[in-house]
């Protein structure tokens, strides 16, 4: 397990210091398998987009075989016990562990399936049910690692990885739309008069993106309803994450349309600060626990 738990930890740190930050908040144990299920996670994503082959050099220009590769070495991994690739027996040993519905992995899978298919979203309900796919299912079964079992507050989960989905998709739409994808609303393109071009967002791009973090707000919200449901320093490290993924859609609301010259991030000083005020927010959800609604809030399907 040990040799496990270095493999996942060298992805998490290439992948994504953002969470790395977070995670190293949490107790251990939760942390270790919350690191090896991110490093399940992120090694699906480089395999839809051809950067972890292996010995699979066939499946480079076919990513449908891709895809159907991923959902028979994840039912394996679930189901069997033969051996399987690093990846795969972190994502064994956490389901197992924390006993997941087949579900949950295939519809992180399915997510990639809708990047493969170049589906359209129209509406902003077909960008939260590719959202869910891509990134909220992922906050459900991180939730479940960190000890919940209540359907109410894995929902509070699913939303903040929504939130987190959103926030990105309107900080990547250029890099997104140079290579031929573009996530944001089709009705709200259209309403808008707005086209997905050029090395600047248009104002009325603009204008989509920010509507666009107006819907993500909610979500971020109704997610620190849950921050009480959580071990303490899970709740800390998953505040922080809150506090820093919603600061990058603050930066492109303070920076306007030439907040994309560069890359929108936050700096390690910065996500220091924000680090401190994760704790502030835990010991706050814990005096007080207002009200939060999920009324008008898009909802996961259920296992």
């Amino acid at each position: 397990m040990s040799d496990l738990v270095a493999t996942s930890q060298t992805a998490i740190t290439q992948g994504s210091q953002s969470f790395a930050t977070a995670a190293k908040l949490m107790p251990p144990g939760i942390r270790e398998d919350t690191v090896m299920l991110y490093a399940w996670c992120r090694h699906t994503d480089d395999v839809i987009d051809g950067q972890a082959l292996g010995s699979r050099p066939e499946l480079v220009q076919d990513p449908q075989a891709r895809l159907d590769d991923l959902r028979a070495m994840t039912l394996a991994a679930l189901h069997g016990d033969g051996a399987v690739t690093p990846p795969f027996g972190a994502l064994r040993a956490v389901a197992r562990r924390h006993d997941f519905p087949d579900r949950w992995p295939l519809d992180l899978i399915e997510g990639f399936a809708m990047d493969v298919e170049a589906r359209d979203y129209r509406s902003l309900d077909d960008v939260l049910d590719y959202s869910y796919h891509v990134a909220g299912v992922v906050g459900v079964m991180m939730a479940r690692v960190m000890g919940v079992r209540d359907d109410a507050v894995l929902d509070r989960a699913c939303d903040l990885g929504l939130a987190f989905q959103l926030t990105n998709i309107a900080r990547d739409v250029i890099d997104d739309a140079a290579i031929g994808r573009c996530y944001l609303p089709g009705d709200w393109l259209e309403e808008a008069g707005a086209t997905v071009e050029g090395p600047l967002p248009s104002p009325q791009l603009y204008a989509v993106i920010l509507r666009l973090l107006d819907a993500a707000d909610g979500y971020y919200a109704s997610a620190r309803v849950g921050l009480p449901h959580l071990p303490p320093r899970c709740a800390w490290s998953i505040a922080a994450a809150l506090r820093i993924y919603r600061a990058i859609g603050h930066r492109i609301r303070k920076g306007g349309p030439a907040a994309y010259r560069q890359r929108i991030s936050t700096s390690k000083l910065t996500k220091l600060g924000l680090l401190s005020a994760g704790g502030w927010d835990v010991a706050r959800s814990r005096l007080s626990r207002p009200a939060v609604s999920r009324d008008g809030l898009w909802t996961r399907p259920r296992a």
